[in-house]
């Protein structure tokens, strides 16, 4: 089936009691037991939930995955790969990515003995040269947080399998409808379904994907130890959510390639970063490795802190916040917001500067998106 029949059908089949064609929330905590021992395949609901389970298979099918895991967060998501290591274990990351994230390799798992260091993540071969005997992990996120960098995938994961050492891909920027790591060779895939899955804005939460059954073994055993599971509440959300993933990336994806021309042509933005763009250095990469170019937009203004101050002060139809994915468009301060656990000498060296803006271009009418940043840009020394 194809990946819209898949986004409707894979882990919902109507119940089978009541004949109800949207998968029903259960919402319990404990499920009635035949006799000592004897259960219905539910136990308990941090162990496992029919309503997550739907999920679960659902973005396991959408990713081209054997095995799917949902998560109360994309951090928790994050954060159930880290516990597959121990001290003395070292991590390879590449060098742009979520702000959540490094806080989580710097400020959580290196106090444990896990060591991270920072690969160029545009280059698969300074990745290799950071391998070492005791490394375990590759973590990637491709199209990157906020500098849109993206990593050639098939590259990066010959050198992995050459080293032993696992690939996991933070795919939540383009969704398993644009991209599919698991086909390019990654080993573990993660989500925050928080974005563009789920897509409303309205939950919070996280998932990983992988074919490997002993490695999902592992994952589930601490999915349930550490117990960072989404309710059923959420878990629903995020089915409806991805329902409509494929409409909804399209449009996004129409929308911000619209934008980025628009913008890249205005003479109050400094520089414009969008992977849809010819002047992107990696947009044939993109055009081989992901079926769309996705919904983000960066930028860079003229003016410094100022301009920043005056562009988002004038937005009517963009809302000055953090996250991305949803349907409604949104500008966020990486400075400030995603990116703000980053010192600010390291954020200027990756490229992350006080004039930079990042972008998730909504399912709006593209003409309004354009007068609302039009308007706000000529507010810049106003």
């Amino acid at each position: 089936m194809k990946f819209e029949t898949r986004a409707i059908h894979d882990g919902q089949q109507p119940d089978p009691q009541t004949g109800a064609v949207i998968v029903p929330v259960y919402q319990t905590s404990t499920y009635q037991q035949d006799g000592l021992g004897v259960h219905r395949g539910y136990e308990y609901s941090r162990t496992g939930n029919p309503t997550r389970t739907a999920l679960e298979t659902a973005i396991a099918s959408l990713e081209e995955g054997k095995f799917g895991l949902a998560y109360a967060s994309g951090l928790a998501a994050s954060a159930a790969v880290l516990t597959l290591f121990q001290s003395g274990d070292h991590i390879v990351v590449g060098d742009d990515l979520y702000g959540g994230s490094y806080r989580l390799f710097e400020k959580v798992f290196r106090k444990f003995g896990i060591d991270a260091t920072y690969a160029q993540i545009d280059d698969p071969a300074s990745f290799k040269k950071q391998i070492r005997n005791n490394t375990k992990l590759v973590w990637v996120e491709t199209p990157t947080n906020p500098l849109l960098k993206l990593v050639d995938l098939k590259a990066l994961s010959k050198i992995t399998k050459d080293a032993g050492v696992l690939l996991a891909v933070d795919n939540t920027f383009a969704s398993p409808y644009l991209q599919k790591p698991l086909l390019s060779g990654a080993d573990i895939v993660v989500h925050s379904t928080t974005k563009y899955i789920a897509g409303h804005s309205d939950i919070i939460g996280g998932a990983l994907v992988v074919n490997d059954e002993k490695l999902y073994q592992e994952l589930k055993f601490y999915q349930n130890a550490t117990g960072a599971t989404p309710g059923p509440w959420d878990s629903w959300l995020v089915i409806r959510g991805l329902r409509t993933l494929s409409l909804r990336m399209r449009e996004h994806s129409a929308n911000a390639l619209f934008l980025a021309h628009f913008l890249e042509g205005h003479p109050q933005v400094k520089k414009v970063i969008y992977p849809g763009l010819s002047s992107h250095p990696q947009h044939e990469l993109a055009k081989k490795q992901m079926s769309g170019f996705g919904g983000i937009v960066s930028i860079e203004l003229h003016g410094g802190i100022a301009a920043v101050e005056a562009f988002t002060k004038e937005l009517k139809i963009f809302v000055l916040g953090e996250s991305l994915g949803g349907v409604e468009s949104l500008v966020t301060y990486p400075a400030k917001m995603s990116h703000g656990s980053i010192s600010r000498e390291e954020r200027y060296r990756r490229g992350i500067t006080d004039e930079f803006l990042r972008i998730s271009v909504g399912i709006e009418h593209k003409d309004d998106l354009k007068q609302d940043l039009e308007n706000a840009l000529a507010a810049i020394g106003a």
